[in-house]
């Protein structure tokens, strides 16, 4: 695969997945703008990446729940590259792992503050409607664009305590990437949502169940990000994949 002359923008890109695309998309010749909320950790990934040679990167200050900043991460790819091909949304995470949540003092869904899953609901759902809704532009003149959302096998499992997650999930999955590829069809636009499963991002995923025994490896989720990206996966559009071992085949019941 060869992104030479292609730019992609990647949403949580200081770390994680996010980072972790940036990467491989500037080693195969593409440009990349690294949008994070952690500006030291952003500059160092940022200056990582340049030192190689390769495709070059950009970081961007931006918190995907306000619009402001979203634009204006648009607009500064637009100015430092000349387009948008890839718009990849990673930032996310579940809300009250991330907030922080105390389980003892919140037991339960009803218990937790309404502004935990106000923050996961803006991070999970809103970041990528509204980076979709700035790069469209971009991509309408350029008649071509690719937009990845990133769902969860909790968007089709469901989660009775951090449910700001799969309903987050879910809408990326089954709604907005749909929506996007029907509005980007005459304009030459797909939309693609990648769903994993356990991944080893966090040491705790490994005691997810799959059919195969095993969590994923992150770049297993970015190998298929950039092949749906390549030349290779134009085919592909409006669908979700599932990339989660068989955890979506197995039985749900625990007498089965």
């Amino acid at each position: 695969m060869n992104f030479t002359g292609k730019v992609a923008i990647s949403t949580g890109a200081a770390s994680g997945m996010g980072l972790l695309f940036a990467e491989n998309f500037a080693t195969l010749g593409g440009n990349v703008v690294m949008c994070d909320v952690n500006e030291a950790v952003l500059a160092e990934k940022v200056a990582d990446i340049n030192k190689r040679g390769a495709g070059k990167a950009l970081g961007v200050l931006c918190d995907v729940r306000d619009y402001a900043q979203v634009c204006a991460a648009r607009d500064k790819a637009v100015a430092a590259f000349g387009r948008i091909d890839v718009m990849a949304n990673f930032a996310g995470g579940t809300a009250v792992r991330m907030c922080k949540v105390d389980r003892e003092k919140h037991p339960e869904f009803p218990d937790v503050p309404i502004d935990v899953y106000d923050w996961g609901i803006d991070v999970n759902l809103k970041g990528p409607f509204y980076f979709a809704h700035a790069v469209l532009k971009q991509m309408r003149e350029q008649k071509c664009g690719l937009i990845i959302n990133i769902g969860s096998i909790t968007g089709a499992e469901g989660d009775g305590y951090g449910m700001d997650y799969p309903t987050s999930k879910a809408g990326l999955m089954y709604g907005l990437t749909k929506s996007i590829a029907q509005f980007g069809a005459p304009y030459g636009i797909r939309a693609v949502c990648v769903s994993p499963g356990p991944v080893l991002t966090r040491a705790a995923m490994a005691n997810m169940k799959t059919l195969l025994g095993r969590a994923a490896d992150p770049q297993e989720i970015i190998d298929l990000c950039l092949f749906i990206a390549s030349e290779k996966g134009q085919f592909i559009n409006g669908e979700n994949i599932m990339i989660d071992g068989g955890r979506n085949a197995m039985q749900r019941r625990s007498d089965k």
